[in-house]
């Protein structure tokens, strides 16, 4: 059975002194629960002052974004190595608002995934469809595509190390949300490609959710038999909610 792994995004919130005050209090209030995995993301600035709340406390944290290459002529953009040394265990790659905002390629995120692994940070590898995309019954084809170019560049030991989140463009802080059924469809077609093409991980690797994933419909997200977790954006801010999302995941 594959471990649930709750994700919290904190996107481009909370400077170091905030950061790390919500970090005590998330520790704090999972100390001695081992229902889930949790990790969480601050802005690049705030991980060195998280990671030290956090450290031995079980609770794992990740960078939002990092360069394909470890170092070089690459102003402002951050190494998953140096991100390793500040205490990071995770990454992101492809998330939703890179694509819109940053011109992240499908095939940068496979590129940025292999320079993580070689770091040692565990890639979350995020995909999703458009409201237009949707509409147009083009899901299974475009998140099927983003998944194949993210995947390609990495040995069968590195694919072993990823987590995917299927995250509808269309329901990213907007309030909308997949329903159960829509989300385990889509989890349902993923986990069948990753059969179809990587047999010896399709049954292991974690597929989470995201998309205005909070208390009140985590349980029935967290419950279809496809959706091994959430990637939590705004409501990964509060603790309450956060706790209560995590809740979910038993």
């Amino acid at each position: 059975m594959r471990r649930p792994l709750i994700a919290g995004n904190w996107k481009l919130n909370l400077g170091p002194g905030a950061a790390a005050a919500l970090a005590v209090f998330l520790r704090d209030a999972l100390a001695g629960r081992d229902d889930a995995d949790v990790v969480v993301f601050p802005t690049a600035l705030s991980i060195p002052a998280v990671a030290a709340v956090l450290d031995g406390s079980g609770l794992g944290v990740g960078v939002q974004e990092i360069a394909a290459v470890a170092s070089g002529a690459m102003t402002g953009a951050n190494s998953a190595v140096m991100a390793r040394e500040a205490g990071c265990t995770w990454m992101l790659a492809g998330h939703s608002e890179r694509r819109q905002y940053f011109a992240e390629t499908d095939a940068g995120v496979g590129a940025k995934a292999k320079a993580g692994l070689a770091a040692g940070l565990y890639p979350i590898v995020c995909i999703g469809e458009t409201l237009e995309e949707r509409r147009a019954g083009r899901v299974d084809e475009v998140t099927q595509r983003q998944l194949a170019a993210a995947l390609a560049p990495l040995s069968p030991a590195e694919l072993a190390l990823v987590t995917i989140a299927y995250e509808p463009v269309w329901a990213i802080g907007t309030g909308e949300t997949a329903t159960p059924e829509q989300a385990q469809e889509v989890h349902a077609a993923l986990r069948g490609w990753l059969h179809a093409h990587y047999p010896a991980i399709a049954d292991t690797v974690r597929v989470l959710y995201g998309g205005s994933v909070k208390p009140s419909n985590a349980a029935s997200l967290l419950g279809q038999p496809d959706i091994d977790g959430a990637l939590v954006g705004g409501a990964s801010l509060m603790v309450g909610d956060f706790v209560g999302i995590i809740d979910g995941a038993r």
